[in-house]
């Protein structure tokens, strides 16, 4: 009889141990799933808090962007209409400084026509006018490059009428130049 008493307790003390560890475990694996589950759904909450934030900021940046894509096209079409405003008023404008530069050109030739043909007038007249110093019967009109020569009984004298603001030409300056360095000559040729 001891032998089965002695495996009958073996076998209850066995089966003791292991409901008391498994109670325990169960237990402990509970209070454990318990925690899990509390931080889980603390974590679930949080997740669910920040997702709901993230949707909100999508949203606000699909309104800022609508916003945005609306006020590009705004700006956009307020940059054509200007553009083509701008066009036109340069077009315009290039137009009318055309118009202005011929103008211009034909005053400014008209003028230039009448300043010759009045430095024409004045150079045939001159001898007549009282400003004019020599004996119109001792001047002679050459008209190119010098306008007259005047042959007095002390000296002989080039003269050159000019009215206006009009300056010597080239020519001009260069026989003044030479007439005032004494570089003028007497030469006699004789044709037989």
């Amino acid at each position: 009889m001891f032998d089965l008493v002695l495996p009958s307790l073996l076998l209850a003390s066995l089966a003791f141990f292991a409901y008391f560890y498994f109670s325990r475990v169960n237990k402990n694996s509970s209070i454990d799933l318990e925690k899990i589950l509390e931080r889980e759904q603390k974590t679930k909450i949080e997740f669910e808090k920040k997702l709901e934030l993230l949707q909100n900021q999508v949203i606000t940046l699909k309104e800022n962007n609508a916003k945005l894509d609306s006020s590009y096209l705004n700006l956009t079409s307020n940059y054509k209409d200007l553009e083509s405003s701008s066009l036109k008023n340069v077009k315009s404008l290039e137009e009318q400084l055309s118009e202005l530069s011929e103008e211009k050109r034909k005053i400014v030739s008209q003028k230039k026509s009448s300043e010759v043909r009045l430095g024409n007038i004045a150079e045939t007249l001159a001898p007549f006018l009282d400003q004019f110093n020599f004996n119109p019967e001792h001047c002679i009109f050459l008209g190119r490059p010098i306008d007259y020569i005047s042959f007095g009984s002390k000296e002989i004298t080039f003269i050159e009428i000019k009215s206006g603001k009009s300056q010597l030409n080239s020519k001009q300056r260069s026989i003044r130049d030479q007439v005032h360095n004494k570089r003028v000559a007497w030469k006699e040729i004789r044709i037989i």
